[in-house]
């Protein structure tokens, strides 16, 4: 069994008050992390009132919401970041998008002089999980389409902050699981829960 971790799930689905799949994916990854003894926090985008950012000087100088301060406080202190989200158009929900462009400000997620390839990270230290539900089947979002939207996530903002390693999980075909293909799935977030990985 892994060693207690600071475990964040950040649930991105912009819909926060129905029961859906990503929902349930989350509640059961958390239900394994809470059996294998590690801290847990959550945050649920969709319940967040925040701003979008429109210009690149809200985004350098400009202040962050008091209403993502827990957020950005709760992944300064995960250890392990864990992120749902559907499919939506592609890419995830412009709902996450927004949320990440939000707390990943400078002096935080990149060094106070901005974005720099190849200096300082400060969130390094930190592994990430992605988690991504989606209609079709998760061979051909990741051969066909080539994970585009996936990678960019990855390498472009989880990755250029520090987080690393980073893993993935697509959960595809969504609409044809059924019970017993749900159950699968529970399962198995359940168990990677367990191992905080």
């Amino acid at each position: 069994m892994a060693p207690p971790r600071r475990i964040l799930l950040i649930e991105g689905h912009p819909d926060a008050t129905s029961r859906h799949l990503n929902r349930e994916l989350a509640d059961a990854y958390a239900e394994g992390a809470a059996a294998g003894g590690h801290e847990l926090r959550r945050v649920v985008v969709g319940a967040l009132d925040f701003p979008l950012l429109k210009r690149a000087e809200e985004w350098n100088h400009g202040s962050l919401p008091p209403t993502l301060q827990a957020s950005q406080d709760a992944i300064a202190w995960a250890q392990h970041v864990v992120i749902f989200f559907p499919l939506w158009l592609g890419d995830m929900p412009a709902v996450l998008k927004g949320f990440l462009e939000q707390v990943a400000r400078p002096g935080f997620a990149v060094g106070p002089d901005g974005p720099k390839p190849f200096g300082h990270k400060p969130l390094s230290g930190r592994s990430a999980r992605v988690v991504v539900t989606m209609g079709m089947p998760a061979l051909a979002y990741r051969w066909y389409f080539r994970a585009h939207s996936l990678k960019s996530l990855e390498r472009n903002i989880l990755g250029f902050v520090g987080f690393a390693p980073i893993h993935e999980t697509l959960v595809g075909s969504v609409d044809q699981l059924g019970e017993t293909g749900v159950a699968k799935w529970l399962t198995k977030l359940s168990k990677l829960g367990r191992e905080a990985a």
